[in-house]
């Protein structure tokens, strides 16, 4: 019997030790499964942030990265002006981080209006930019910024007090996150977002754009590759209180959405899927509350970055 127990013993050993080195192994791959060759920056979208009370933007989504091998820095431009002068803040950031990392190029993953404003740095530096990815990019503008400026036409009444309303939500912003010395304009943001606002951008900055349709644009242009995906259900979770303005807003659509960008508007380069999420939930907000039964967005970046490491990006 103590022979029999003996060798239980050893065996049971043996796997424990094998067990360990499986673990091992795999929390080693994991460690670098993120790790790209050139910095990721994190672009914010309209009435966005780097961090605001603590609450990331990119709620969760930095650190995810991070621990993954990446180096991931997350910009702050203007929370509410046109994609040129938040994008040329952008490039300004991007020149520091070039100069601090000793990079030759940034992965830049734009949400939203970070979308066009990373296609401007891609446009004006290609050679600084190895990648742009585009998550709910309002590419090829947005339904609601159309309606919004239809109700709100230039100089009129309801364009001042909607002007009033954004500003005062941006320096709310402003004041939690530490973005109050950004120039902040709302009407010109509005514009930029407008489906001929994105027209009249994409015309200087075709780069990675459909043609016609719902398809894929080119992904490589001028040594900048291009990526998107996008959410297209609006509601997702009862708990999360934004689901009920995305869900209403949606509805202008008649097509595939997010609740604020259509599917089509969104897509960029290689489009790499339509998830069940909303504009938010793109970002993992709010604070992770999205459709438990669908992919976590969490693991979108996750593949982004991985994606770009097998690139030799």
């Amino acid at each position: 019997m103590t022979g029999f127990f003996g060798r239980l013993l050893r065996r049971l050993a043996l796997a424990a030790t094998a067990s360990t080195l499986l673990l091992g192994a795999h929390a080693h791959a994991q460690a670098g499964y993120t790790q790209t060759r050139y910095p990721i920056v994190l672009v914010h979208g309209l009435f966005g942030f780097d961090s605001a009370l603590g609450v990331d933007y990119f709620y969760g989504i930095p650190d995810a990265l991070r621990q993954g091998g990446a180096k991931v820095y997350v910009a702050q431009v203007s929370a509410a002006n046109s994609t040129e002068v938040r994008g040329e803040q952008l490039l300004a950031q991007v020149n520091n981080i070039l100069a601090i990392t000793g990079a030759a190029k940034v992965n830049l993953v734009g949400h939203s209006h970070g979308g066009p404003t990373a296609r401007y740095v891609a446009g004006v530096a290609p050679g600084k930019v190895a990648s742009v990815t585009s998550v709910g990019g309002v590419n090829r503008g947005s339904r609601v910024a159309d309606i919004v400026r239809g109700v709100a036409p230039a100089g009129s009444v309801s364009e001042t007090i909607a002007n009033g309303a954004a500003t005062a939500l941006v320096a709310l912003i402003n004041l939690t996150s530490g973005g109050t010395g950004l120039p902040q304009t709302p009407t010109a943001a509005l514009d930029s977002l407008t489906t001929a606002g994105s027209a009249a951008f994409n015309r200087r900055f075709p780069q990675g754009v459909p043609t016609s349709g719902c398809g894929n644009g080119a992904e490589l242009v001028n040594g900048v590759r291009y990526y998107s995906w996008t959410g297209t259900k609006t509601l997702t979770n009862v708990l999360d209180a934004s689901d009920a303005l995305l869900g209403v807003l949606g509805l202008v659509f008649g097509e595939a959405n997010d609740g604020l960008v259509s599917a089509c508007s969104s897509r960029l380069g290689t489009h790499l899927g339509d998830y069940r999420q909303n504009h938010l939930d793109e970002v993992n907000q709010l604070v992770g509350l999205r459709d438990w039964f669908s992919t976590d967005p969490v693991t979108l970046y996750r593949q982004q970055a991985n994606r770009l490491k097998a690139a030799g990006l």
